[in-house]
């Protein structure tokens, strides 16, 4: 994705081989704030907003709204980390500092539903980074967007690793009140040294599962993506065991399991990092990862019978129908490489 299909003149004309951070298309803007140190934020004017997932994508859902690009969460294995070279910008500091905001999205997203051509079709959020990051405690993009959706109930999905949904509680009942909504909060492990290292920016494990209780106490079903199941750092049975026991304990309504993967940008990044941190796993993980971007599928298929056994254990049930839709782990490909599609889940 070129940076000018982005972005928009003042006369609401497409920019046409504007410069990448040209002063006529972006704001740059940094804030001197113990949270924001070190982060530059550059606000753009987007043409679109609502994003039609590639035929080649196995997710469950056509449609994503992704207020932002770049995520301080800092996610060592974040698979979005590529989409930042499309902008010429590296995969991995700059993806962890250096945040495309699409100021207008609220407002577009409006115009968007309120258009003849839209069918009202379900739209996922939280799908490429993370839409309740640090980011959105400033720029409050997400009240629009609800809202938006609330207006027009139209149906929608969100994603997170974030606390700051708790903050827009209150849309969300009400746009649960007249559109299917669903919620899923991702908790791939609860061990704390794991999580200080691969995911250094997000709310901890724990923080996390309170947003699911809170979310439930209020009546709106949430599922867990627990993912990543990060090969060899947060696979042992007895993790698995205590990942799946807390997050039965948050009264979640699901729980699916999704095994690392390591797509370009992504791979490159997590490899470094694995080999400053854990240098006696490079081999294994290079023999683990050889045919390509997922791990095997007989260890994957051995991770998901371990959750789904623990999940009975301890009393989370299968989804039922008329529970609200959440958004669902895909199938890895049969072979590799697979096509890169530009939208995926968060994790």
């Amino acid at each position: 994705m070129r940076w000018d299909n982005l972005t928009v003149d003042p006369a609401g004309d497409p920019v046409r081989d504007a410069a990448l951070f040209g002063a006529d298309a972006v704001t740059t803007r940094t804030f001197d704030t113990p949270e924001f140190r070190g982060i530059t934020f550059h606000e753009i004017r987007a043409r679109s907003i609502v994003n039609r997932v590639p035929g080649a994508s196995r997710m469950p859902f056509e449609w994503t709204v992704n207020p932002y690009r770049g995520c301080t969460h800092a996610c060592v294995y974040c698979f979005a980390r590529k989409t930042h070279s499309y902008l010429d910008l590296d995969t991995g500091l700059d993806f962890d500092s250096q945040i495309v905001v699409k100021v207008n999205a609220p407002d577009l997203l409006r115009r968007q539903l309120a258009s003849r051509r839209w069918q009202g079709e379900h739209i996922a959020m939280g799908t490429n980074v993370d839409c309740y990051q640090r980011a959105e405690g400033r720029y409050r993009l997400m009240p629009g967007i609800i809202a938006a959706l609330r207006d027009h109930a139209n149906p929608f999905s969100i994603l997170t690793k974030g606390t700051l949904i708790l903050r827009d509680l209150d849309l969300v009942k009400q746009a649960s009140e007249v559109t299917d909504v669903g919620i899923s909060v991702s908790v791939g492990f609860t061990d704390p040294e794991l999580w200080r290292t691969v995911e250094p920016g997000t709310p901890a494990p724990e923080r996390r599962l309170d947003v699911v209780r809170t979310l439930t106490d209020h009546g709106i079903g949430c599922g867990v993506l627990m993912a990543p199941v990060i090969p060899f750092l947060g696979d042992h049975p007895a993790q698995l065991r205590a990942t799946v026991q807390a997050i039965a304990a948050s009264g979640a309504t699901s729980v699916t399991p999704l095994v690392l993967h390591l797509r370009p940008g992504a791979r490159e990044w997590f490899m470094a990092w694995l080999e400053h941190h854990h240098p006696y796993l490079v081999r294994r993980y290079e023999r683990l990862y050889a045919e390509g971007a997922y791990a095997p599928k007989w260890y994957q298929r051995r991770i998901t019978r371990q959750v789904h056994e623990l999940a009975q254990e301890y009393g989370i049930g299968p989804t039922r129908a008329g529970m609200p839709r959440r958004i669902s782990a895909p199938e890895p490909p049969a072979a590799a490489p697979t096509p890169e599609p530009t939208q995926l889940t968060l994790l």
